[in-house]
């Protein structure tokens, strides 16, 4: 389902994906099966977001973001892609960032570019993640630090 006041140009969105309104998709976006994308997101041409993703209302997805199956982005959540962004001057090549199947990141975090969060791994809300995570840790903090290791 995508909804009428959403701005999906990309015509290859799965039936059982529900795009909700104010959000813009570019046509370069590959969007798996069986997610729900929320209000007022945006995602860019080279991002690929797999099968069974939850990315809540407010996310901004840029160029060079992977988010693999089952990973759950809470409200707000901000990617990055360039690590000394200046007006009007742009890299020619972006960072790429990667969230591995299963992670989960919380409301409001802000994630720097050329990351990693591994499997399973959980972010908490409003953390700045500067360096990779692995998988089946939590993380939380301002700079993110490691807290414990996963349930599973």
């Amino acid at each position: 389902m995508i909804h009428p006041l959403s701005d999906c140009v990309n015509t290859n969105i799965p039936e059982n994906t529900n795009i909700w309104q104010f959000t813009v998709v570019l046509p370069g976006a590959v969007i798996g099966k069986n997610c729900n994308i929320c209000s007022h997101c945006f995602i860019e041409n080279k991002v690929f977001i797999g099968d069974n993703v939850t990315i809540k209302a407010g996310v901004k997805i840029w160029d060079g973001v992977t988010i693999e199956d089952n990973v759950f982005v809470g409200a707000n959540v901000s990617f990055t892609n360039d690590m000394y962004p200046r007006s009007k001057q742009y890299d020619k090549v972006f960072f790429s960032t990667k969230v591995c199947k299963g992670a989960s990141i919380g409301a409001n975090a802000v994630i720097l570019p050329g990351i990693t969060i591994g499997e399973r791994a959980i972010i908490g809300a409003g953390s700045v993640v500067t360096r990779d995570i692995p998988s089946d840790e939590i993380w939380a903090g301002n700079p993110a630090t490691f807290l414990r290791k996963t349930d599973q």
